[in-house]
Formats: C-alpha cells, sequence, structure tokens
C-alpha cells in the first residue's frame, strides 16, 4: 500500500460523510466530492487517463502535476493560500471563484464532463477538495517526488474503483 493510500483513506472517508462536518451536512457534498477526488489526484499525480479511464489531468495530458497546479495558484496570486496547504499549518480556505482563475473554461468543463456534475459543482468541490487533498499529500510541508506521488495515485484510484 502506497502511503496516498494511506494518507487519502481518511480523506475519503471524510467525503463519505465519516466527520459529520458542513461538508457533508445531508449528504449534499459526499457525492460531489468523490466524483472530483479521482480528477484531483488524476491532476496532481501528472496522468492523463483516457476517456473510459476514471480520471483525466485536467487539460487533457498538457497539465503538469501537482508542481504545476501549485505554480498555476501563485501565478494568479493565490500563493500563500497554495503555500498553507503544502506548509504544516492551518489551510487557507480557497474561494470558489479562485477556481475560475486558475482552471480555464475548457478544463472545468472537461471536469464537469468527467465527473458528471455543473461546472459550478466543480468549482465549489475543488475549492474545498484541493487544499485538503494538497494537504494531505504533502506530508510534513514537503512535496513528494513525482514518480513516487504517481504511483500511489494510480494504485488508490485502482481501490477507488
Amino acid at each position: 500500500m502506497g502511503f496516498l493510500s494511506e494518507i487519502l483513506g481518511g480523506l475519503a472517508n471524510n467525503a463519505l460523510g465519516g466527520r459529520g462536518d458542513t461538508r457533508t451536512a445531508g449528504g449534499a457534498r459526499s457525492p460531489l466530492l468523490m466524483a472530483l477526488l479521482p480528477i484531483v489526484l488524476s491532476m496532481l499525480s501528472q496522468r492523463a487517463r483516457n476517456s473510459s479511464g476514471a480520471a483525466a489531468s485536467a487539460s487533457g495530458g498538457g497539465f503538469g502535476g501537482l508542481g504545476d497546479l501549485l505554480e498555476r495558484f501563485t501565478q494568479r496570486g493565490y500563493g500563500p493560500q497554495a503555500a498553507s496547504w503544502v506548509g504544516t499549518g492551518e489551510n487557507k480556505p480557497l474561494p470558489p471563484e479562485a477556481i475560475d482563475e486558475v482552471f480555464d473554461t475548457q478544463e472545468l468543463q472537461q471536469m464537469a464532463n468527467q465527473a458528471g456534475v455543473s461546472r459550478d459543482d466543480v468549482r465549489s468541490g475543488l475549492s474545498e477538495l484541493l487544499p485538503d487533498v494538497i494537504d494531505h499529500v504533502t506530508p510534513g510541508g514537503a512535496v513528494p517526488e513525482a514518480d513516487s506521488l504517481s504511483a500511489s495515485v494510480d494504485d488508490y484510484l485502482r481501490r477507488l474503483s
């Protein structure tokens, strides 16, 4: 079992309603977060899936993984938030409108199609999910090696299927 399976086991449980916080109140957030989780993991691991796969990178293979994602947030003025997710302190929240600044319309539509949700759902779901997932895949404030992260994500996605 890879480190991502261990780390994200609790995150998946939270998304399924195990924590009982406002994100899972009434069960409305759980399905959305679980639909987006494979897409987010794929983005972070630099892996593009074909249309029959569980997830695809945000831009069909041109997305460069966790490092590029963090750089996008930094370039768009959300560097403090991104740094807080990698760091060991409290995660700064991300407003849903930031997603429009980091991802283009085509990327958002592709993610919406893959998850079977609206672009508005993608915006709100990613603004909730990205801080938690990035925090979980950067234990101790360190960005993992790309190969290690990719292998762990592949293993985790197989377990989700």
